[in-house]
């Protein structure tokens, strides 16, 4: 079965519930790329025309299916490492928070994706610790359940794994036939919970020494944005840091955050 394509009010409808339930917004050039993920869902629905997916949508009470969809719109590109000098700076920021003999470490990570970020936080986190901060705990957030599933997972080809150091591999990873999976030591501060970013107030109480949320701003409007980084500075502890991706700014949205360097913004005094 092939379903006819998506007509231009389908995808307005689509667009319309997909910015009204996370924030997202797809643009005109994304029409094809919807087509095409949602075909897969109108098959496995046994669903024929468009017409008949929006209905099932309208009709869906119980909001599964709007679970489903934004899994199908949500884009998981990550990888280990990756803007490594994030890391490197967190890796700064946890040994100095050794030298000041801190007992606790709180790390918010807003964007899991399929694990590659949380395990890679998780990593420097510990190496940086060097077992001398006994309380570190780390919340990993998505909004998409299937990208969730994998991080619980945590199962990797070699190829995605090219990225991590050969000492840390070997140390958090233990090989299983082609894959590496993801050691009880490097889940161990690791904790998976769905979120979605624009149902707020967001439920954890925090307060976080450090969040990350990159590359998740780029796909929401200014109030979006905004919504997000109030949440934010709600949740850090004073002095805490927010890093966003490289391509990202709080140019307009600060809501007096200091900027650190780019893409790297600390809770000041300024802030509530």
């Amino acid at each position: 079965m092939n379903p006819t394509a998506i007509t231009e009010m389908h995808y307005q409808e689509i667009r319309d519930l997909v910015y009204r339930k996370a924030g997202i917004t797809l643009g005109d050039s994304r029409q094809a790329l919807v087509q095409a993920r949602l075909t897969k869902r109108l098959r496995a629905l046994d669903l024929e025309e468009f017409t008949d997916y929006i209905e099932f949508l309208r009709a869906d009470e119980s909001g599964e299916e709007i679970v489903q969809l934004l899994d199908v719109i949500a884009t998981n590109f990550t990888s280990f490492f990756r803007e490594d000098r994030h890391f490197q700076l967190l890796s700064e920021i946890v040994r100095k928070a050794v030298k000041d003999k801190a007992k606790k470490f709180r790390l918010w990570c807003a964007a899991a994706s399929t694990g590659e970020e949380p395990y890679t936080l998780s990593m420097v986190c510990q190496e940086a610790a060097d077992g001398k901060i006994p309380d570190i705990k780390i919340l990993a957030t998505d909004i998409s359940t299937k990208a969730l599933r994998a991080c619980v997972e945590g199962r990797y080809d070699e190829v995605r794994l090219n990225s991590v150091p050969e000492p840390s591999r070997r140390r958090w990873f233990r090989k299983d036939g082609s894959e590496y999976v993801a050691s009880a030591e490097l889940r161990a501060p690791l904790r998976f919970s769905r979120l979605n970013l624009m149902d707020v107030p967001y439920v954890m109480k925090g307060p976080f020494d450090v969040i990350f949320c990159r590359n998740v701003m780029i796909y929401f409007d200014r109030d979006g944005r905004a919504k997000f980084v109030a949440e934010a500075l709600r949740l850090l502890a004073p002095g805490g840091i927010l890093m966003v991706g490289s391509s990202e700014s709080l140019s307009g949205i600060s809501m007096g955050m200091e900027s650190v360097m780019p893409s790297v913004y600390r809770k000041g005094t300024a802030c509530p």
